[in-house]
């Protein structure tokens, strides 16, 4: 595939938009355009979660069904949902320094992100040679159940316990963040279909 016709295109494209759009968000009174970065931090953290989730779901399905395709889509998913997991990581520090000016890299939430995103790549790694896609689904299913264990038992020190958009009660905030996510979530799904193509 090549020009428009390419889902790399689009991914970019949605990419591209995500960023101009999260430029002109709304500023909040105590961190200011500051929250910029949380917002796009949040909703890439967020569509990491949905995409290894739903990778893990075709997975089972795919197990379940004994359905090949079912199999690469998990994979193509899985792929994604580790693209987002690992490049948020950056964004993670940014966030950190921009509000909170420095870096505080034992915070445990993002301790946990740098193990899972360390041992992703690696389980992708292996997969591939492996080349068995019913094991890639297996481990999809149990990659997305350790980090949803992890993420249950991890503290919070910088990352508050609920979500302070959802909760603020101001409704511009949150559609805009509702917004952010969406664009993410067509980022997201460009990129697993560039996934398939190869």
């Amino acid at each position: 595939m090549s020009g428009l016709k390419s889902p790399f295109f689009w991914f970019i494209l949605a990419v591209l938009t995500t960023a101009g759009l999260t430029a002109l968000g709304p500023e909040e009174q105590s961190l200011g355009e500051n929250v910029r970065i949380v917002y796009l931090h949040a909703a890439w953290v967020l569509t990491a979660e949905a995409t290894l989730g739903l990778s893990a779901v075709v997975g089972l399905l795919g197990i379940l069904a004994r359905r090949e395709r079912l199999h690469h889509w998990s994979a193509a998913l899985m792929r994604t949902g580790l693209f987002f997991w690992v490049t948020d990581l950056p964004l993670s520090l940014w966030a950190m320094q921009a509000n909170w000016n420095g870096l505080f890299l034992s915070e445990p939430r993002f301790r946990l992100a740098v193990i899972f995103a360390v041992a992703g790549v690696l389980l992708q790694i292996g997969l591939t040679l492996l080349a068995r896609p019913a094991f890639t689904s297996l481990f999809s299913v149990l990659f997305f159940v350790a980090l949803r264990i992890g993420l249950t038992q991890v503290g919070y020190v910088l990352h508050p316990p609920s979500s302070p958009i959802f909760g603020s009660g101001i409704l511009s905030f949150q559609l805009f963040f509702i917004g952010i996510i969406f664009l993410t979530m067509v980022a997201a799904w460009f990129m697993t279909r560039w996934w398939l193509s190869r």
